[in-house]
């Protein structure tokens, strides 16, 4: 999905979370918050803004994804790649710092 003109990251884009400190990398994207209340409660303690974008993002060093608001990412500057099982399924290849994603074969 692609989001609109407001979002700072895109696809492929390697991103440090602000709190949390861990790297990862954007494999989709949403305009806004689209996720359960329940969740909202729970998880997004810092209670981000829900009328903002919102990523889904592969963790560094890890099997899981997580969902975060923009607010609390901010660009890599390592240059490093990711290490997840999900990158080789989502995306092609490495270059300058960023991801290329799949093309999809319809």
């Amino acid at each position: 999905m692609s989001v609109g003109g407001e979002a700072k990251f895109s696809i492929g884009q390697v991103v440090e979370h602000k709190l949390f400190g861990y790297r990862g990398v954007i494999y989709d994207a949403d305009p806004v918050y689209c996720g359960t209340p329940e969740w909202y409660e729970q998880m997004a303690r810092s209670r981000p803004p829900k009328n903002k974008p919102w990523y889904k993002v592969l963790v560094h060093d890890a099997a899981h994804e997580t969902y975060v608001a923009e607010r609390n990412l901010e660009p890599d500057s390592s240059a490093a790649e990711i290490r997840h099982p999900g990158v080789a399924l989502l995306f092609d290849g490495f270059a300058d710092g960023a991801y290329q994603p799949r093309r999809r074969v319809v």
